[in-house]
């Protein structure tokens, strides 16, 4: 999996890669009501601009990308100094208020994640197999804290490729329902490509919540 999604980014195929910031971001984001300054995690992130956008939002931004020529690519595109340092190890860019941990997801911690109060995912459960899906939601839910908020974009699609995969709403309710309350936002309309997202919006549980 993971030789498969670098040799993507070595090859320039990267079809999932959006040019403009991702219409459900900016319609539902807001109504999340997550307090400007909160950090927001973005699992999986790649070069999307949906990062900058939070940023616009007065969000610190932590991206986590297994691609190193994803985060490359991302500061060279964008504009200020590139901060680079080792942490935890992951090899890190900064710029600005965004920083980006080049690794393996999976490989982040809580010990990483003090200051993170939200997160955004677009790209990162529909990329994984339904394999590795459960183990995901359970270490994400594992680095958001109590009253967490985020926003999660999911996808079905007509065939059985991927990635991105097809995740049906009663697996995206299943894996996540245990650790957040789940509220489903809208479906899209199925595109050309016989995709259709759906939009979620997820908050973590505390203790005693039911």
């Amino acid at each position: 999996m993971q030789e498969d999604w670098l040799k993507r980014w070595q090859e320039g195929r990267i079809g999932f890669h959006r040019d403009t910031v991702h219409p459900l971001l900016e319609r539902y984001w807001p109504e999340l009501q997550v307090a400007q300054g909160t950090k927001v995690l973005v699992p999986l992130c790649g070069k999307t601009l949906d990062m900058r956008w939070l940023k616009e939002q007065q969000h610190p931004v932590l991206g986590i990308e297994l691609s190193k020529q994803a985060i490359e690519q991302f500061v060279a595109e964008g504009n200020g100094d590139v901060t680079r340092y080792q942490q935890a190890g992951f090899g890190v860019l900064r710029q600005g208020s965004i920083e980006l941990w080049c690794g393996d997801f999976f490989h982040f911690h809580v010990e990483q994640a003090a200051e993170i109060g939200a997160f955004y995912d677009r790209a990162a459960l529909i990329a994984l197999p339904e394999a590795t899906r459960q183990r995901y939601a359970f270490h994400l839910a594992q680095l958001i804290p109590p009253g967490g908020k985020g926003l999660l974009i999911s996808l079905t699609r007509q065939d059985e490729g991927g990635p991105p995969f097809h995740v049906e709403a009663d697996e995206v309710q299943r894996l996540f329902s245990p650790n957040f309350t789940v509220a489903h936002l809208e479906d899209g309309e199925r595109g050309p490509d016989g995709f259709r997202e759906s939009c979620w919006a997820l908050q973590r549980r505390g203790p005693g919540d039911s």
